[in-house]
């Protein structure tokens, strides 16, 4: 279809009525929860996903929950799809009927259930070397997902210091130890993901044989089996006492056992490894001028599930009570929460939710009271203690407003539909008439919000900044409901507040704490003080004072004069630097004998240092502009100059060395290397019944069908802000490189952005703007997550942001390879552009071999695997780190799937040469792009005008540096 037809039938279809979108969701059909009257929430909260847990529980609520104990072993699978599993009959320590189930495929088994009823389920596991994230599982009854819940179920590994002692370096600073994975057996039961329900689920089986299916989608694991039971009845505190008495247990006497936090033994994530508190005198161990790893914890330990165990020695039987000191200054007018497991069990209901309050000071938390304090009855020897991340009573208030969002984010999109993202304040859309449920899911809302602040405010005692959105909020669709009239003038605040309560839910959900030490105690005896004393404190800040003038807090680790040491300058956090100083120490070192000096500086003066003699051998993480524009001028070396530079490139792709290539010099090595990927929004794309685009043609096809709903497509915006030299525009170069097209010459003297290609590939890329009116400006996080921008290309590491900050529209939305041209052949050219960072060594340095030896290690497979993997573990999946060796992106944390998608796209991935003078193309390119948007130029003759520029400084360059 001719591209004006097909910007004429989109003006028709814009301006025809707006019909609703198909599948939209009965409102009518919602659950409404029944009150506990004694702690004022709700058991059963709103559901606006019918295919929701709450659903599943309304449907089977007069069921019976029988006591029986069913026992799967996971070598009796009867069937399976994908590679055959492996049976094995040990691992670890234990010999039984096992299964091998790996990163992809899945297992069946057959059970019989003697009698109706709703059961919980426990998976008993060994833990198998994979890319060292958490094992992800899918769970099918009879071949149908139950609820929406169990399409992903999170199986923790188990992670421990690599060495017993924490080590320092030649500065007398503690070493964060590396945290390294402890394989053993763990039995979790089948709970949600996201920590919202804290209870196990519960699944109805009907008397008869039923088939149990797991879908694998992320690690390999040895099933053990699988339990079908009750699993979640614990007496309460005061059944144990009676226990206790009729079994004449006595208190102990005259016992203190201390557990520092940074010595635990287990972590159910590499992030919870042990940290530095400099802040308070009383923190053990401390010391004024050097790191101590002293605590653990902190803003890392604060995902649902996240555990920490310790283990502790006790001296003789009988009854103790326990004590924590610990800090929460995180998370205020909200308590963080720990369940206590004491060898793998919760000893009674009291300790599945302990509160620990906000406090900018260390606090000691007696669990029970100081005047009444719970007792724990442990026999002699060693015992392990754990903390788990639990949700606890604001559990079910975040369920009743992530079940808001839902549904206030629905309408949002149906009056978007109808008034489009910018209404006319002058004319009365009569909402209220054409979306009928509006007034009544306001009204809704309004009460659920209320009442949710008013719960907040009695669970914590206190009133506070966390309930202001959740009143606002409420405030607002109360006034909406009675005056919807003013709606059209009101929808970009609606759609903050909206916004607003997703951050909410994502800030509540996190429960922060650190922790000192716990104390084990008899209990006539006194909990140790945890607060510092006024006097202390002064003391403390004083001399923290005087230290900092004769601390170098640039150098990391430690330093060496050695004959053959590099010197190499980071740019990035100190957090990665620490890594990556860590790493250098315990095998680069080591294995070559050549010491690193690591430090910390920006990277914008390694050009001043470099003229001054005082720069370094290595540069890291040095954007794709510099390696040629200073390789050009004798500032860099020629890394071809070494005899097994042929064989280290292999490491990776051609597109991800051509920015650092000149002429037949290589001026640097990539590190990370980030390329587009299409991101879409499943239900959204369901609802209309369209699918992710694979061409062209199909883009122009679901362009009318998301502008009739007034949605948009986004593309990826050249980066504006924060940056020395603006890149070109990836969303041209796609379509550039797609229509065959180059950004130079082949000897890179001239630009090619004259051509007939990029004169095809610049007017399709300003026709998306000027006829289909894609945004210029826009918060594609934010608008992604409501549904205003349902398909979008962005780097593939838009990703990782939507793992971690938008948990409500988890498994809505994938990504997939870019739309391309469709070839004679059938075959589709989904060509991109990649953006990176490199590694480079500078001319200067005198050991050039060891500088060599230092790039070679760094940008190895087993060092790239490494440093992404502790990225990870140290920041979360927020920090997954793009590599650019090909092996090593194999191996880290990515699910299979999105991993064949990201090397699927990879395959299609072309460099953006470096050239003297290149840096007037990103510029220009977007002058020609704006002269076309606002002035409505031809697009011929701005994209001519502004080539002439960029080839007049290619040229005044090429002069310059004497290369003509």
């Amino acid at each position: 279809m001719p591209k004006m037809l097909r910007v004429a039938v989109a003006f028709t279809i814009l301006c025809t009525a707006v019909i609703p979108m198909k599948g939209g969701t009965d409102h009518g059909q919602q659950i409404h929860a029944a009150g506990d009257s004694k702690t004022g929430q709700s058991e059963v909260v709103e559901a606006f996903q019918m295919d929701s847990y709450d659903s599943y529980l309304q449907e089977h609520k007069n069921v019976s929950r029988p006591v029986q104990d069913i026992v799967i072993h996971g070598g009796d699978y009867v069937k399976f799809d994908g590679s055959e599993p492996k049976k094995v009959s040990s691992a670890g320590d234990e010999e039984g009927s096992f299964v091998e189930s790996y990163d992809t495929g899945s297992i069946s088994w057959e059970v019989n259930v003697p009698e109706d009823g709703l059961y919980n389920m426990s998976l008993r596991y060994y833990t198998l070397e994979g890319r060292s994230s958490s094992i992800e599982r899918e769970l099918l009854i009879d071949g149908k997902l139950p609820f929406a819940g169990a399409r992903s179920f999170i199986f923790p590994r188990l992670w421990m210091n690599e060495k017993p002692q924490i080590e320092q370096d030649n500065q007398g600073n503690d070493i964060r130890p590396r945290q390294i994975e402890a394989t053993g057996w763990q039995e979790i039961p089948f709970r949600d993901a996201e920590g919202f329900y804290e209870k196990p689920y519960a699944f109805y089986l009907s008397a008869g044989k039923h088939t149990i299916t797991l879908n694998s989608i992320k690690e390999p694991m040895v099933i053990g089996e699988i339990k079908i039971g009750q699993f979640d009845k614990l007496p309460n505190y005061e059944e144990m006492k009676e226990r206790y008495q009729k079994l004449g247990l006595q208190e102990v006497k005259g016992q203190q056992v201390k557990v520092q936090g940074e010595d635990a033994i287990l972590k159910s994530a590499p992030t919870l490894y042990p940290i530095t508190d400099r802040s308070s005198p009383s923190t053990e161990p401390k010391s004024i001028s050097k790191i101590r790893m002293n605590t653990i914890g902190g803003n890392n330990w604060r995902m649902p599930g996240d555990s920490i165990t310790w283990r502790i020695e006790v001296p003789e039987d009988g009854l103790y009570k326990l004590g924590i000191k610990s800090r929460q200054e995180f998370l205020r007018g909200v308590y963080s929460t720990r369940t206590l497991y004491i060898d793998g069990e919760i000893p009674f209901d009291e300790v599945r939710e302990i509160p620990f309050n906000y406090s900018s000071d260390w606090k000691m938390t007696t669990l029970g009271n100081e005047q009444e304090p719970y007792q724990f009855y442990l026999t002699k020897g060693s015992h392990e203690l754990k903390l788990a991340v639990s949700l606890g009573s604001v559990a079910p208030l975040i369920r009743q407003v992530q079940s808001s969002i839902l549904e206030l984010n629905s309408i949002y999109r149906k009056i978007l539909m109808i008034t489009g993202s910018v209404p006319d304040p002058f004319r009365d859309y009569n909402l209220e008439q054409k979306i009928p449920e509006m007034i009544a899911v306001f009204e809704k809302h309004s009460e659920i919000l209320t009442g949710v602040s008013h719960q907040l405010n009695e669970i914590t005692g206190e009133k506070s900044d966390q309930v202001a959105i959740l009143t606002k909020m409420a405030y607002q669709l109360e006034d909406l409901a009675k005056h919807p009239e003013t709606l059209q003038n009101r929808l970009e605040s609606f759609k903050i507040n909206v916004g607003g309560l997703g951050t909410w839910v994502l800030q509540v959900r996190e429960q922060p704490l650190e922790i000192d030490y716990i104390v084990l105690a008899s209990p006539e005896q006194k909990m140790p003080k945890a607060a510092a004393s006024f006097a202390s404190k002064a003391k403390h800040e004083v001399t923290n004072l005087f230290s900092s003038f004769f601390t170098d807090y640039n150098s990391m680790g430690n330093t060496s004069e050695n004959e053959r040491a590099v010197t190499v300058w980071v740019g990035t956090g100190r957090d990665q630097a620490q890594v990556i100083k860590a790493m250098t120490d315990d095998t680069f070192t080591e294995q070559t004998g050549i010491s690193v000096n690591l430090r910390l500086v920006n990277p914008s003066v390694l050009m001043p240092a470099t003229l001054s003699g005082q720069g370094p051998d290595v540069a890291m993480q040095i954007s794709n502009d510099i390696p040629v524009n200073y390789g050009m001028r004798n500032a860099i070396v020629d890394l071809t100059q070494f005899n097994d530079y042929e064989e280290v490139a292999k490491r990776f792709r051609e597109s991800a060395i051509t920015p650092y290539k000149f002429h037949d010099a290589v001026f640097g090595l990539p590190e990370q290397q980030v390329f587009p990927m299409l991101f879409y929004r499943k239900d959204i794309l369901s609802e209309l019944n369209l699918k992710a685009p694979q061409t062209w043609e199909d883009m122009y096809e679901i362009i009318p069908v998301l502008k009739k709903h007034h949605m948009d497509l986004a593309l990826p915006l050249a980066q504006t802000v924060g940056v020395s030299t603006l890149e070109p525009s990836k969303a041209f170069a796609m379509l550039l490189y797609q229509q065959g097209g180059e950004f130079y010459n082949n000897d890179g003297t001239r630009s090619a952005l004259d051509s007939e290609p990029s004169m095809q590939a610049f007017r399709q890329w300003t026709d998306f703007f000027v006829n289909y009116k894609f945004p210029l400006q826009f918060d594609l996080t934010t608008r992604f997550r409501t549904g205003e921008i349902p398909v979008a290309i962005s780097d593939y590491t838009f990703y990782n942001t939507l793992a971690v900050s938008a948990p409500e529209i988890r498994g809505l939305w994938d990504f997939t390879v870019v739309p391309g041209l469709e070839q004679k052949d059938g075959s589709i050219k989904r060509d991109v552009s990649s953006g990176g960072s490199a590694v480079i060594m500078m001319e200067q340095t005198k050991d050039k071999e060891a500088a060599w030896e230092f790039i070679k290690w760094w940008t190895s497979k087993e060092t790239q695997v490494r440093f992404g993997r502790e990225m990870e573990g140290l920041m979360g999946a927020a920090a997954r780190y793009p590599t650019a060796n090909v092996e090593a992106m194999e191996e880290l944390p990515w699910p299979s799937k999105d991993l064949q998608n990201l090397k699927e796209q990879w395959d299609w991935v072309k460099g953006v040469p470096e050239v003297p003078g290149g840096y007037y193309t990103g510029r220009n390119l977007d002058n020609a792009f704006r002269e076309v948007i606002n002035n409505k130029t031809n697009t011929r003759d701005a994209l001519y005008d502004y080539v002439e520029e960029i080839n007049r400084e290619i040229e005044f360059k090429q002069t310059e540096i004497n290369l003509k």
